[in-house]
């Protein structure tokens, strides 16, 4: 059985974590907040309740799910055993690096070191440790225990060793692989963006409304979510970080940002993370509210 270590303990790195112990694997969970790790006690717990709740598992289940589970603030500690680390810090290059720098020192040798990043080069990330052909990407989809895909991202120099494992380990785990090569966005965000981002972009111009724009493209195309709420629940500020890799990643002006998308984030309306984006979550979300600035 091999050990895993999850970096960061936000919306993803609880839901990797969560779904790794429960498939019988021992996690580590790290994060430098200890708030934050107390935080992501609390959602596993109560997403494994929603699960007994709606007869998916069973209470055996949910307790040795939490059994397989450690969380420590201590980098160090939590990834010197460690055969698989996946990071699942915030979208920020820099930060990711200096992460990545750390575990490559911190890391056994033989230890696969994996990223959940959206859009950040693989082989970017790759380049500052000395073992390049053991980093890979392992972006998974939110709410992670929920959503069956995986994206495997190769970077220039990630083995074929390495991703065949990764492959197999991701079934083990209940979720469908689907390989990508290193180049910006890979293919879940390089489709997804450049929609989310005309989705703004056609509501910037006054072509349709939020539940208009929305609407065409639930019951037109048979999306189970609108781009606009979409976008919010994703966050408006990764969607724009996504943006910002493709357009200087391609350098076409096709990838660029709508003003709109850069203006909400600038102002801090940032969708469902804080309270308000193209709809109105103040009131919990039960209810979807266009935003007032759109009504």
């Amino acid at each position: 059985m091999i050990n895993i270590t999850v970096i960061g303990s936000g919306t993803m790195g609880n839901g990797i974590a969560h779904v790794f112990a429960q498939n019988n694997f021992k996690v580590t969970v790290v994060d430098v907040k200890t708030e934050a790790l107390e935080k992501a006690k609390i959602t596993i717990t109560k997403n494994l309740d929603r699960q007994v709740a709606k007869g998916a598992i069973d209470e055996t289940v949910k307790s040795n799910t939490l059994n397989n589970l450690t969380f420590i603030d201590n980098l160090a500690e939590g990834a010197k055993n460690a055969d698989l680390v996946i990071e699942a810090a915030t979208e920020n290059v820099n930060i990711k690096l200096d992460i990545f720098r750390s575990l490559d020192a911190i890391c056994k040798p033989e230890c696969i070191l994996a990223s959940n990043t959206s859009s950040i080069p693989i082989t970017k990330i790759g380049a500052v440790t000395s073992r390049p052909e053991k980093v890979i990407g392992m972006h998974f989809m939110n709410p992670v225990p929920v959503m069956k895909l995986v994206e495997i991202i190769k970077g220039f120099k990630t083995s074929d060793e390495v991703a065949d494992k990764i492959v197999a380990l991701s079934k083990q785990i209940g979720k469908v692989p689907a390989v990508a090569n290193d180049m910006p966005g890979f293919i879940a965000n390089r489709i997804l963006m450049p929609m989310i981002n005309e989705a703004i972009e056609t509501l910037f111009q006054g072509i349709g409304g939020v539940v208009e724009i929305d609407t065409v493209m639930k019951l037109g195309m048979a999306h189970p979510m609108g781009p606009l709420q979409l976008a919010d629940f994703i966050g408006l500020d990764v969607c724009l970080a996504i943006c910002n890799v493709l357009y200087e990643g391609f350098g076409n002006p096709k990838y660029a940002p709508c003003p709109l998308l850069v203006n909400m984030v600038t102002s801090g309306s940032l969708g469902v993370k804080s309270g308000s984006g193209f709809y109105d979550y103040s009131a919990g979300g039960k209810e979807l509210v266009v935003a007032s600035q759109f009504k």
